[in-house]
């Protein structure tokens, strides 16, 4: 339950933050003030997103040591980065690559002990 509760978390602190993305992408050349910037529905999924995150993350540290938990958020980096390359088209270099690899490893070493 501790490990559904934590890749929720992940889930929705992803989204929020694609959101993010989507919603200043649309304010792109926008010349509405910030009435019509607070109209996308971007970023109210992302308000959304991140509150529903942070409270599935409460309940994962009342389940799992925070030098556990913590950790394993490093997930979002790997995410992001692959949302970024494969849904947005943006450059990955390979050191980029790397650190992601390398998250993965800490993750699943970090994993064995939850």
């Amino acid at each position: 339950m501790s490990l559904l509760l934590l890749l929720l978390a992940c889930a929705l602190t992803c989204l929020g933050q694609i959101a993010q993305k989507c919603a200043i992408e649309g304010w792109r050349g926008q010349s509405t003030g910030w009435r019509g910037k607070l109209r996308s529905p971007w970023l109210w999924l992302a308000l959304a997103a991140l509150a529903g995150g942070l409270l599935v993350w409460l309940l994962v540290l009342q389940r799992l040591e925070v030098g556990i938990a913590y950790p394993m958020l490093s997930l979002n980096f790997v995410l992001i980065t692959l949302i970024a390359r494969f849904v947005f088209h943006e450059t990955v270099d390979r050191r980029h690559w790397l650190g992601v690899a390398l998250v993965l490893g800490g993750v699943v070493l970090l994993g064995q002990q939850a």
